[in-house]
């Protein structure tokens, strides 16, 4: 039988990836913010831009 987790859609289990790994680390959570926006920033640019959003190379909006 499959958890509540496991049939969630992918971006659940993503944030729910994503705040265990901040949270093992014991980062300041204005810190996780500032960071959380600046990564926000960059894949609305990449979507924005038709880029893809799996790459590792900061959009360009030049």
């Amino acid at each position: 039988m499959k958890t509540k987790l496991e049939q969630a859609p992918e971006y659940i289990k993503l944030a729910v990836d994503l705040i265990m790994l901040l949270e093992q680390q014991q980062i300041d959570t204005d810190t996780v913010l500032q960071a959380l926006e600046i990564v926000t920033r960059d894949f609305t640019q990449k979507r924005n831009l038709g880029g893809n959003p799996t790459s590792h190379i900061p959009a360009h909006t030049s």
